[in-house]
């Protein structure tokens, strides 16, 4: 067990670097508690490496990349569409109330979703076909949770540097992409569409970004304008 352990906690560890759950990860650390983040982080990464272990070592299966990339690209869109909308109360000047609750249920659904089928999950189904289930499970799921800590480090850093309308609309641009990609390259086989498409959203939301920061430049001028007089 120990040997399947020191095996597939680097192997998932270094997959991880960089990879989507991890991009993911660092923008939910923009906006909400470390411990809320890494606490989803941690049941994401048990459940997603024990569904691996099954699938490798019990049921010797491959899972169905295509349908599951298809559901998670919709559920990528949802994430999306509520960041939006939460960056958009807060300009709004409403009061949001924190819920760790449902902060914690969105950061377990998102990183599961984005690890269903994903280069890791196949890796530990790999590593658990042939070494011992327990310590790749394990192995795996540290490894996961030590990478997305790292994520976690440099969103919290950025979290008190960034005004809170960046952080919102840089989540929502992130989970819309990711979406967009699983739908039309992993689910559809479109790479070329895929890239079109998120290459379009980045410039649209580009320009309304560049947009918003002009009136906010031109309102705080008039504001400063009025004062002086």
């Amino acid at each position: 067990m120990l040997a399947a352990v020191l095996i597939s906690l680097p192997v998932v560890f270094l997959a991880e670097l960089g990879d989507k759950s991890q991009l993911i990860t660092m923008t939910y650390a923009l906006r909400h508690r470390w411990w809320v983040v890494l606490s989803g982080v941690a049941i994401a990464a048990f459940a997603v490496h024990g569904i691996s272990v099954t699938v490798g070592h019990f049921l010797g299966l491959t899972l169905p990349a295509r349908p599951i990339a298809a559901v998670a690209g919709v559920a990528f869109l949802g994430f999306a569409a509520w960041t939006w909308r939460e960056g958009n109360t807060a300009d709004a000047g409403e009061t949001a109330v924190p819920e760790p609750r449902f902060a914690l249920l969105a950061v377990v659904s998102s990183v599961l979703l984005a690890e269903l089928g994903d280069k890791t999950m196949l890796a530990t189904v790999a590593l658990a076909s042939d070494r011992n289930w327990l310590g790749v499970w394990l192995g795996a799921t540290a490894g996961m949770v030590l990478a997305d800590a790292v994520a976690i480090a440099v969103g919290t850093v950025l979290h008190r540097q960034l005004p809170e309308h960046l952080l919102h609309e840089a989540a929502g641009l992130l989970f819309a992409a990711f979406g967009l990609w699983m739908l039309l390259d992993e689910a559809l086989g479109r790479r070329p569409l895929a890239i079109a498409a998120v290459a379009g959203l980045i410039v649209l939301a580009s320009g309304a970004a560049l947009r918003r920061a002009a009136r906010r430049r031109r309102g705080q001028t008039a504001d400063d304008e009025s004062a002086a007089r």
